[in-house]
């Protein structure tokens, strides 16, 4: 398998993982671990992953002039983009937040063509639209929204969080063709850990710990190990091969399979919307996820 595949399968890993995130971390908070509380958790333990990890790997030093895109990465990937996400997600349905993450693809693209100046190709931009449409037929129509206390204020905060990842997609990417992928995102993380401590330590001492059960303690977990210290180091290795648009559209498969991990669990059923919508979104990661030569020899 290409280099190129290993990254299309990364990008794909990751999106599953985010798909079942969704219904974990809701779970979790705000019951068990209010929402900045459980993002210093999952910061604080992914920081002791990272720099545990890269005492065992070689790393270049970072120069000091690449400090700044950095510290950029930290607060646009990590800290804002964290904060707003899960203030977010307890406020608003896991399906929903799920669902507008899906803007993240269109914003990257504007974003890539107005500081990159990277050309939008007509069969890009279709694919984009065509996998925005089914993941709107399939939230629309596919599954019922639930019950969500502050669902419009908690919809924009998602909404914010999507622009804030667009922003880390491309700002990384100069780090990504610089160094290996260990060499700066323990910085990243660490910088983001200092950012989310003054919003989330009063929760994080707000806890009590003597109640949670030992599922929950598991999510959390996964949350930490999982969906964040093995997904951002999937990410970054498809970045190194895939270009900043093509990372973002595989956010249009999470809403998919956090219907399916609904559907395994006995909380959701297989209709035919869904089928149709999971065939839009397909369709339109192929024609995002090719190249111009394949398009014209296919």
């Amino acid at each position: 398998m290409s280099t190129r595949n290993w990254a299309l399968l990364g990008a794909l890993m990751v999106s599953i993982i985010y798909g079942v995130t969704f219904t974990i971390a809701k779970d979790v908070m705000p019951e068990f671990v209010k929402p900045f509380g459980f993002i210093v958790l999952r910061v604080g333990g992914s920081t002791l992953l990272f720099w545990l990890v890269a005492l065992f790997l070689k790393t270049e030093k970072i120069a000091l002039n690449d400090f700044p895109r950095i510290i950029a990465s930290a607060f646009f990937g990590v800290a804002f983009n964290m904060l707003t996400f899960f203030e977010g997600l307890s406020l608003t349905s896991p399906i929903m937040a799920s669902v507008i993450m899906v803007t993240t693809p269109m914003i990257v693209l504007l974003l890539s063509a107005i500081i990159m100046k990277e050309k939008i190709l007509k069969w890009k931009a279709f694919g984009i639209l065509l996998g925005l449409a089914g993941t709107l037929l399939l939230i629309l129509y596919g599954k019922s929204v639930g019950n969500a206390s502050n669902a419009m204020w908690g919809n924009f905060l998602v909404f914010v969080n999507a622009v804030s990842y667009g922003f880390y997609l491309i700002i990384v990417k100069k780090l990504m063709e610089k160094y290996s992928a260990f060499s700066f995102v323990k910085w990243i993380y660490l910088f983001g850990f200092i950012m989310v401590l003054p919003f989330g330590w009063k929760q994080v001492q707000e806890i009590e710990w003597a109640v949670i059960p030992t599922p929950v303690y598991a999510k959390i977990l996964f949350v930490v190990v999982i969906s964040t210290f093995l997904t951002y180091l999937l990410n970054l290795l498809s970045m190194k091969e895939l270009k900043p648009t093509i990372v973002a559209v595989f956010i249009y498969l999470q809403p998919f399979f956090a219907t399916l991990f609904a559907i395994g669990l006995g909380k959701d059923q297989l209709s035919l919307i869904k089928i149709i919508s999971a065939g839009m979104i397909f369709l339109g990661i192929y024609l995002v996820t090719q190249k111009k030569k394949n398009i014209l020899t296919n």
